[in-house]
């Protein structure tokens, strides 16, 4: 075992302190990625088909309100104690932001913009791919955000079913060590990886969208966009 310092991992870890920075990242990004995917394809069948909405909102909430330690219990026995069981949850957490984020963005696309989309002979998905997610560029970020935060501070439960919570794992063996600096680097450390993402995630938001005023609020409309006209804003639908 290693000493007492900061960056000072414990050899039952099986990793370096850069080591488990690197897996804790694996294991909150790629969960974020995914559930990226499964959102916009949900948003858009949400949109098209607007019942769909209320239920599959549900059951985000019902997923998000179900205790991952449970899950790791259901999944065990077809993943077992690996990477994949602590990713599944935490890709379907995801979905309770970014769902509802995608829906609103795209449902802030003005009539008159989607109109212009289907005279020029777009279709559904073109028009989603083309027209609608960049108008929802921002609203989407925002969902990022908050998705990737939290799956960065929820990859620590991993340690709960074995060796799978990366930086998480160094507050279990804080308490077997009795080495209280393991905690506060874990603890240290995981927040400033979300400060970090969240800066990147800021930073390519802006890059993404050059039209939209900065130091405001995150939300957009297409009335920032260059060459379109002012609309008023349509009140969502509750989806409660």
């Amino acid at each position: 075992m290693s000493g007492d310092g900061f960056f000072d991992v414990p050899s039952d870890l099986q990793h370096s302190y850069l080591g488990l920075v690197a897996l804790h990242l694996e294991e909150a990004l790629i969960p974020v990625a995914g559930g990226l995917v499964l959102a916009l394809l949900l948003a858009q069948l949400c949109v098209r088909h607007g019942w769909l909405y209320p239920p599959v909102l549900w059951g985000a909430t019902v997923v998000y309100a179900i205790p991952s330690l449970a899950i790791f219990v259901v999944l065990i026995d077809y993943t077992g104690q690996s990477r994949t069981t602590v990713m599944i949850p935490l890709t379907l957490y995801t979905l309770v932001v970014l769902v509802p984020a995608i829906v609103d963005g795209i449902r802030s696309v003005p009539e008159e913009t989607q109109a212009a989309a289907t005279a020029m002979g777009f279709g559904p998905w073109r028009r989603f791919l083309r027209v609608e997610l960049p108008i929802a560029v921002p609203a989407i970020f925002a969902g990022l955000r908050g998705a990737t935060a939290a799956s960065i501070s929820l990859v620590s439960v991993g340690a709960l079913i074995g060796n799978q919570g990366a930086l998480g794992n160094m507050l279990t063996d804080a308490m077997f060590y009795h080495r209280p600096m393991l905690a506060v680097s874990s603890v240290v450390t995981t927040a400033v990886l979300a400060v970090l993402a969240d800066i990147l995630l800021v930073v390519g938001r802006n890059l993404l969208t050059p039209w939209m005023p900065r130091g405001g609020r995150a939300e957009t409309t297409a009335a920032t966009l260059p060459g379109t006209l002012p609309a008023p804003r349509q009140k969502l639908e509750s989806s409660r």
